[in-house]
């Protein structure tokens, strides 16, 4: 028998599990893109044509799409982790839905950005 406590589903539709689902996937995933990341700045050290050849990938459209999931799930990450980090750390106590709904438009508005200003 698990020691662990069940959620019922009213907590799992609750705004917080939400953010704190947000935060776990948005780690897990950057943690996936890490090494491809340092792959292709690792093909530099051969020469600026092998490094080249990786970055015309860059142009086609599911890769600017990716990038703009990586800037929004970076935002996602950061402001998830500030919550937590004030929730810890705070003086005061409680989920406060309002850093979680701060958290969500932050991460909206970073990827809209990113998207505006991206060439």
């Amino acid at each position: 028998m698990s020691s662990r406590p069940r959620l019922d589903h009213r907590a799992k539709s609750h705004l917080s599990y939400f953010i704190y689902m947000a935060h776990r996937i948005s780690g897990l995933l950057l943690a996936c893109f890490l090494p491809i990341h340092f792959f292709l700045l690792s093909q530099s050290l051969f020469g600026a044509d092998e490094l080249d050849r990786y970055l015309k990938l860059t142009d086609f459209w599911v890769v600017k799409f990716g990038e703009w999931g990586l800037v929004t799930l970076l935002t996602v990450h950061l402001v998830g982790g500030v919550r937590l980090l004030m929730i810890e750390f705070g003086a005061w106590r409680g989920l406060r839905k309002g850093w979680i709904q701060a958290a969500i438009v932050i991460s909206i508005i970073s990827g809209l950005l990113f998207l505006a200003l991206a060439d």
